[in-house]
């Protein structure tokens, strides 16, 4: 495969796994880094909890070595907050610390953080360069395409986040407004990487090889990410790689093998946070592994009340009986 040098690191040009906040944890990251993913970001980090000397801040900032090429993702609205909490971070050595400047949730967006700052460019650009002060790593960021779609300033935007020094930008090409909704505009990452001369990431609707050699080719990115496509589908991964490298599709696992993993995924997060935690998190994951199999709505209604393994385990029964 061919690689990618994001700020000095090595990335296999393939498919990264982008940052959802909730859903992307230690196990999910884990799971899909076994099926192919070359890079891989923490779940969002808060600066000011950070700061504040957070627990639960400082446990999404574990790097693990298994997990490299690795990047925590800070996100706030003030660079007094976000220069110390790059200082902070120095103690558990990520390969790049990313700046969220795409997350279209309420409770990022009003205090200012999030899409918000697609709003205040100059702002923006002074979070950059207090996170490039203290980092000694690199520093990327991820942004929209704009606020709505009166104000899309996705190209000029991400050339200012290059001159305030980062190293790479990531592009999810919907606006705020639309959130996750219709259909993402990769016209925008092409434009994007006309702008800036540092590595753009793509990123929006790829859940297949074909997409993903299509975005590369369409966008002339140097990177592409998903984030939705692999919920319920971590092998996502291996196919896109399987098919960039030789231009074939892997046929998807059967329904036995698709319960094992779906089974391996539950196992994982159980390790981690425990049966009783762990299982009730899982609810969500075990709901995207069932989707297409029959009876479906059932069963994803009842993965939702699901309290053990055990209880994992009678729904694959019925799936496989």
């Amino acid at each position: 495969m061919e690689y990618i040098s994001l700020g000095g690191v090595k990335i296999e040009k393939s498919c990264g796994l982008s940052p959802m906040a909730s859903v992307a944890d230690t196990a999910y990251r884990e799971i899909c880094r076994e099926f192919g993913a070359s890079y891989l970001c923490s779940e969002m980090v808060s600066a000011k909890g950070l700061c504040y000397d957070g627990e639960k801040s400082k446990e999404l900032c574990e790097v693990r070595e298994k997990d490299r090429p690795y990047a925590v993702q800070l996100f706030g609205e003030e660079p007094e907050f976000i220069a110390k909490a790059v200082k902070i971070l120095r103690q558990f050595k990520p390969d790049i610390i990313d700046i969220n400047m795409g997350c279209p949730v309420a409770k990022v967006v009003n205090p200012g953080g999030g899409s918000a700052l697609m709003k205040t460019p100059g702002l923006a650009a002074e979070i950059v360069k207090a996170a490039v002060s203290e980092a000694d790593c690199p520093v990327t960021v991820k942004i929209r395409s704009g606020w709505d779609k009166e104000h899309i300033n996705a190209p000029e935007f991400a050339f200012l986040m290059e001159q305030a020094g980062a190293s790479a930008i990531a592009v999810h090409p919907r606006t705020r407004a639309e959130m996750y909704s219709g259909h993402s505009d990769w016209s925008i990452i092409k434009k994007v990487k006309d702008a800036v001369s540092v590595p753009v990431i793509g990123n929006g609707d790829v859940t297949s090889g074909e997409e993903a050699e299509k975005m590369y080719r369409e966008t002339g990115c140097d990177l592409v990410t998903l984030a939705r496509a692999s919920c319920g589908s971590p092998w996502v991964f291996e196919e896109i790689k399987h098919y960039l490298k030789t231009g074939e599709k892997l046929p998807g696992p059967g329904l036995e093998t698709r319960m094992k993993i779906m089974l391996k995924h539950v196992d994982k997060i159980i390790y981690y946070k425990g049966e009783r935690q762990g299982v009730r998190e899982a609810r969500k994951n075990v709901a995207w592994y069932l989707k297409g199999v029959r009876g479906a709505a059932a069963l994803r209604n009842r993965s939702g009340s699901i309290e053990s393994r055990d209880d994992v385990l009678k729904i694959i029964d019925e799936v496989l009986g």
